[in-house]
């Protein structure tokens, strides 16, 4: 009897063992699983940190936005080259007059009356079409979306290219102008018009205008003046 219990505890104490040693196996392989899952599902690195050097400096143009927003248009709107050809240019030069441009501009885009197209949104996708060189480049430069409306467009447009120096230049060109000795009468009084006309905000009277003109006139031709309005013009009033 002894020996059958000694040889039941032998057999027992094996088993043990032996559950032991495959419990501790389970656990070891349940680690290498656990090991290898991490492995496989460790973040992938992204194609940016993949990407050379020269891919990483080669700009994204498509996604670059644009200074000036267009409105989602119920009907598409093309812009033929016919159109396009026909639109004044404006480079940017100390001599250019930006409102002419404006105005031939406006002049143009009016031509163009498509169906179900309202004027400002011609005006928005014609406008950079009309720029060149120094003004493309003011326009390109803008911070993205700064123009949604072509007043908001057309205003930053003069503020740049007709500043408020200006303005006072041409004003000081007006209150001071004088007629050349080989220049007739007409020639004088179209220059005068025309300068007038370069500056529509120089806020200067139709009194001092005139007078400025008839100040700045030859004594030949102020006499002339005189003698046509019967007396000193400087007597008379605008009407």
């Amino acid at each position: 009897l002894r020996s059958g219990l000694e040889t039941t505890r032998v057999s027992v104490d094996l088993n043990l063992e032996n559950q032991v040693s495959i419990s501790e196996i389970a656990s070891s392989f349940d680690s290498e699983l656990e090991s290898e899952t991490e492995v496989i599902v460790s973040p992938v690195k992204s194609h940016n940190n993949m990407a050379t050097l020269r891919e990483l400096a080669t700009p994204d143009l498509q996604t670059q936005p644009m200074s000036i927003t267009y409105a989602v248009l119920e009907k598409p709107l093309k812009l033929n080259s016919g159109f396009l050809n026909m639109l004044p240019k404006f480079h940017g030069l100390p001599g250019e007059d930006p409102y002419r441009h404006v105005n031939e501009f406006l002049i143009t885009c009016a031509a163009m009356e498509p169906e179900g197209v309202p004027q400002e949104q011609i005006r928005l996708r014609a406008f950079p079409f009309s720029v060149m060189d120094r003004a493309k480049d003011w326009l390109y430069y803008m911070p993205p979306g700064s123009f949604t409306t072509w007043p908001s467009l057309h205003r930053a447009f003069l503020e740049e290219f007709f500043p408020a120096s200006r303005i006072g230049s041409i004003r000081k060109d007006i209150c001071g102008i004088k007629q050349m000795g080989n220049e007739s009468f007409s020639e004088y009084w179209k220059r005068f018009n025309k300068l007038c006309a370069s500056c529509p905000q120089h806020q200067i009277s139709e009194q001092l205008l005139i007078q400025y003109f008839y100040e700045g006139l030859s004594l030949m031709d102020r006499s002339m003046v005189d003698a046509a309005s019967g007396g000193a013009l400087v007597t008379k009033t605008p009407e």
